[in-house]
This record gives structure tokens, C-alpha cells and sequence, in this order.
């Protein structure tokens, strides 16, 4: 009785010593609710039909400490940093690929927009890079930075019709990571807006 006594007490100390679990990170989506209404706007003169040509989107790539589902932060030039307790459900390259094919899909340039891998044949090829997404607190307030690179392809000629940068920058919700997400899908609205009109117009000439 005494030995089972000890070891109870024991094992009561032993739960009590035991460090508390870390709470689940938060996780934050990228989205585009409000595209529609956006791309309506600057969508071309161009009508889908048989004779409109067939537009391949590439998954997309992330340059270096942004292929990760861990939203970045910088509080100095060149030095990123992640969050602890908030994450992306996954890494933004991820969620960016289907963004833009939709993107895309609304401006009825295309008899198709197709995501890779396909078996599908296509006119063009959409190929992009996520140069950054970054939330920064260098500056007050703090703000939030995308910056995607596309390059549009011909397939028959395998020539590069175009390489362009688009860039958003829009000012932080708040101060912590949750205004940096409403800030980032803002600017994801204006960049998914920006590429699908260009790719539209350059793919009509």
C-alpha cells in the first residue's frame, strides 16, 4: 500500500511538472472574393469561342524562404523572419496557382484555362514565380508586400512573348499577422487583376 501510495503521488508530481502543449498555430487562406467584380472591369473585347486559343498555367514557383506555408515578416532590409502562432494553409505558391487560373478564366480570352500537368494542348503557357509576400515592419504602419513574376510563352515557337512583374503593396490591417492577411488578399485581388489583363491583351495581338 505504502509502495502504491508513493507511486501515485509520484506520477501526480510527474503531470503537474509536465510542460503545457503549445496551442495549434492559426491558419489564414489567400483568396480572391473579390475578383469578379474586379476583372469584369478590365476583362478585353474578346469572346470565348472555338477560335479563342487554349492558355496553360505552370505551378507556380516561390523564390527562396517563401516556399513555405509560414507567413513571412521582416523587421530589417533583407532579413525575413516567420510567425510562430500563424501559418497559411499552405504555402502561398500553392494557393496562388488556381487563384490565377481563375483569374484568367473570367476574362473569356480563352477557349480554356488549363492548369498543368494536363494532357491538353495549349496556344500559350503562363509560367510565374512568387518573388515575395511579406508582411513589413520596417515602416509604420506596417504593410504588406506581393510581388509575382510571369513569363508568357507561345508553344508552338517556344518564344517568350513577355516578362512582367507585377507588384502590390497595401497598408496593414493591424499591427500583427491577421491585418497582414487581409492586407496580403487585397493585394493578391489587384495583382490577380493586373496579370490576367495583361495576359488577356498580349495573347489577343
Amino acid at each position: 500500500m505504502l509502495a502504491l501510495a508513493v507511486g501515485l503521488l509520484l506520477s501526480g508530481c510527474g503531470s503537474i511538472l509536465l510542460p503545457k502543449p503549445a496551442d495549434p498555430p492559426t491558419l489564414f487562406a489567400l483568396n480572391d472574393s473579390a475578383l469578379i467584380a474586379t476583372t469584369t472591369a478590365v476583362q478585353p473585347n474578346i469572346s470565348a469561342n472555338a477560335a479563342a486559343p487554349t492558355l496553360i498555367v505552370n505551378a507556380m514557383r516561390a523564390a527562396s524562404g517563401y516556399a513555405t506555408a509560414f507567413i513571412v515578416y521582416t523587421r530589417r532590409a533583407n532579413e525575413i523572419e516567420y510567425f510562430n502562432d500563424s501559418r497559411w494553409v499552405q504555402s502561398p505558391a500553392e494557393m496562388l496557382t488556381p487563384l490565377i487560373a481563375r483569374a484568367l478564366d473570367r476574362t473569356s480570352a480563352y477557349r480554356a484555362v488549363v492548369r498543368a500537368p494536363t494532357s491538353a494542348r495549349g496556344d500559350w503557357l503562363l509560367d510565374t514565380e512568387l518573388v515575395r509576400l511579406q508582411h513589413d515592419f520596417s515602416v509604420t504602419p506596417s504593410r504588406v508586400r506581393l510581388t509575382l513574376r510571369a513569363h508568357l510563352i507561345d508553344t508552338t515557337t517556344h518564344r517568350v512573348l513577355g516578362v512582367k512583374d507585377f507588384d502590390a503593396t497595401v497598408v496593414s490591417a493591424s499591427e500583427d499577422a491577421r491585418g497582414g492577411v487581409v492586407a496580403a488578399n487585397l493585394a493578391v485581388q489587384q495583382v490577380m487583376a493586373e496579370l490576367a489583363r495583361y495576359c488577356a491583351t498580349q495573347t489577343s495581338r
